[in-house]
């Protein structure tokens, strides 16, 4: 099958790379032929990782990248795919737009499906002349590394497209979870009010960052802390993500002063180097000064 990917960033090139390993050819197409070269850069890395672990052999991993080719022209990305996917920045008008420019050039038959992990998929499959074709395909990052994929089914969803977007997501060796459309889904909203509750026992002074995501590791056998992830998912993300959840749900999603000051400020997370923890090289090397209590 052919599958294009729309967007060379942290999901996207983890997308494009899982989906080539399960032996697809993946077209990634973004503005600027320096983030296509980023993403390129960055699946090679996570694959001779998989080789040094012994997770892949490096045949195997030649030619997961052998299947990727990459172009800036859209309509060149979704000429031959049956299989779109979209994981351009989480704002509802460009997601919209996206769509309605895949569909100008895409085959009749294509399913067309959005990375989004928190906005209303219906909506966005409203910019469809067939919106029956549009699912939501929510995956969890690192792709290449978690088992999840949330499937979103629109008002418009129909089930032939449901169940080809279910067969894919297997197909990648990823666990289907089928949710309707709701705001924040199932895993966006749950993780999210734990990632919010954590930041505001952080300024209450409850304990410290390190403290509190040791509290969710240990005690609830959690990969990674409520804040920890916060800085893996970005700040800016997870700002909003709240601030959309605080609209359609109420005020328990308003999202903390710490979390906007931060994002004010620049301190973004892991891809920034500073949030909650100091990033460098992708690892933690210490706790962000300004959270001392």
């Amino acid at each position: 099958m052919n599958v294009t990917v729309l967007g060379a960033g942290t999901m996207g090139h983890g997308i494009a790379q899982v989906t080539a390993m399960a032996g697809h050819d993946v077209t990634i197409r973004d503005i600027e032929t320096g983030i296509l070269d980023d993403g390129v850069d960055a699946i090679e890395k996570n694959l001779q990782g998989g080789v040094e672990r012994d997770k892949l052999t490096q045949a195997e991993a030649d030619a997961a990248l052998d299947r990727i080719d990459t172009t800036t022209d859209l309509a060149d990305a979704v000429a031959d795919a049956s299989f779109v996917i979209e994981a351009v920045p989480e704002d509802l008008d460009l997601k919209r737009d996206t769509f309605a420019d895949v569909e100008e050039h895409v085959a009749d038959d294509a399913i067309i499906a959005s990375n989004t992990s928190s906005l209303s998929m219906t909506a966005i499959a409203d910019a469809l002349e067939r919106p029956e074709r549009a699912v939501g395909l929510h995956f969890f990052n690192p792709v290449h590394i978690m088992g999840l994929v949330e499937i979103i089914v629109a008002e418009q969803t129909s089930e032939g497209t449901l169940a080809a977007a279910t067969d894919l997501v297997e197909e990648i060796d990823k666990e289907p979870v089928t949710v309707t459309d709701t705001a924040g889904f199932a895993s966006s909203r749950l993780g999210v009010a734990l990632g919010v509750e954590a930041i505001r026992m952080l300024e209450e002074g409850v304990a410290s960052a390190e403290d509190i995501d040791q509290a969710m590791e240990l005690g609830y056998n959690h990969p990674m802390g409520p804040l920890e992830l916060t800085d893996v998912v970005g700040l800016d993300v997870r700002l909003d993500i709240l601030e959309y959840l605080r609209e359609e749900l109420g005020e328990r999603f308003k999202p903390p002063q710490t979390l906007k000051r931060k994002v004010r400020a620049g301190k973004l997370g892991k891809k920034s180097g500073e949030g909650f923890y100091v990033w460098e090289d992708g690892e933690v090397v210490g706790v962000s000064g300004d959270d001392d209590r």
